[in-house]
């Protein structure tokens, strides 16, 4: 180490395939005192690979806090560090934020060694608009905070890019059906750069129905892509949805007209039991319509 204050370098990794590696990236990580990376088993496969030799230490969520101020203090005397993840491009769904933010308020310089991306991969080949898109990340585990999350991001106009895990994919996309709407274009892109690799562009419903039509389809690394919202097509679907319940509950009560205005629209129940409530003056949602 120097007088000088080191640097850190961001540096992108593999996603899959280890020859989408950059040589600029395989540079750096020889030639810097220290890795930091998210799972040091994981990685050594990566650096075997290409003979580097460079000292690892583990960063990962569980130790961030801990090591962010001894770590600063060493860049600051003049120790060159690179960052990696497990795989893509870190910080994006990994840790390290805290670390950099506090490397530049220290005046220690960020460099990234930009690289493989499963969001951006992902994107480029899903066959829907790249101009604008909110990366939501992993939707929360629980069922009715996933819903929630789903019901706030139904009206953007942006394309939406959400990871996913195995276990979860099958009923996020139907929370999707019922949220978005089942004819909603979407697509899923799974194990990329992988030998299983898989991008299908669909409508939610049909993506939803193939990789429930075999159990080994729901394995994998997922990333979930839905085209935003039709903003025009939005309120024609509204006014559509309030004449459906108005015909409805002239025969039905509140709940079951939901629940036949749901299935045949593929609208939220939760927004359409609001209307409803609105339409018949029924607080309690059990009576018909006045």
């Amino acid at each position: 180490m120097s007088n000088q204050p080191g640097r850190l370098f961001v540096v992108a990794t593999p996603i899959g395939n280890l020859d989408d590696i950059s040589p600029r990236a395989i540079e750096v990580l020889g030639s810097v005192d220290v890795i930091l990376a998210e799972d040091t088993r994981h990685s050594a496969k990566l650096l075997s690979r290409f003979g580097i030799k460079t000292k690892v230490r583990a960063f990962h969520e569980h130790n961030e806090a801990q090591m962010n101020d001894s770590l600063i203090a060493e860049l600051k005397n003049g120790l060159d560090a690179a960052l990696i993840s497990d795989a893509g491009t870190p910080l994006i769904s990994d840790p390290g934020f805290h670390l950099v933010r506090s490397a530049h308020q220290h005046g220690v310089q960020v460099i990234p060694i930009p690289g493989p991306s499963a969001v951006l991969a992902a994107l480029s080949a899903s066959g829907l608009p790249t101009d604008r898109f909110i990366f939501e990340g992993f939707l929360p585990t629980r069922r009715e905070a996933r819903r929630r999350r789903l019901e706030a991001l139904a009206r953007a106009a942006e394309t939406l890019v959400i990871l996913e895990s195995p276990h979860r994919i099958l009923a996020a996309l139907a929370d999707m059906v019922e949220i978005f709407g089942a004819t909603r274009t979407g697509a899923i892109a799974k194990e990329l750069t992988k030998i299983f690799e898989t991008v299908r562009m669909d409508t939610l419903l049909a993506l939803h129905d193939w990789l429930g039509e075999r159990a080994e389809r729901q394995k994998g690394e997922f990333v979930i892509l839905v085209s935003g919202a039709d903003n025009a097509g939005a309120e024609s679907d509204a006014e559509a949805n309030r004449e459906l319940l108005k015909t409805l509950l002239k025969e039905v009560p509140v709940k079951t007209a939901v629940r036949l205005a749901a299935a045949i629209s593929g609208a939220s129940r939760n927004s359409l039991y609001a209307l409803a409530l609105e339409l018949s003056g029924d607080d309690e949602g059990g009576g018909r319509a006045s």
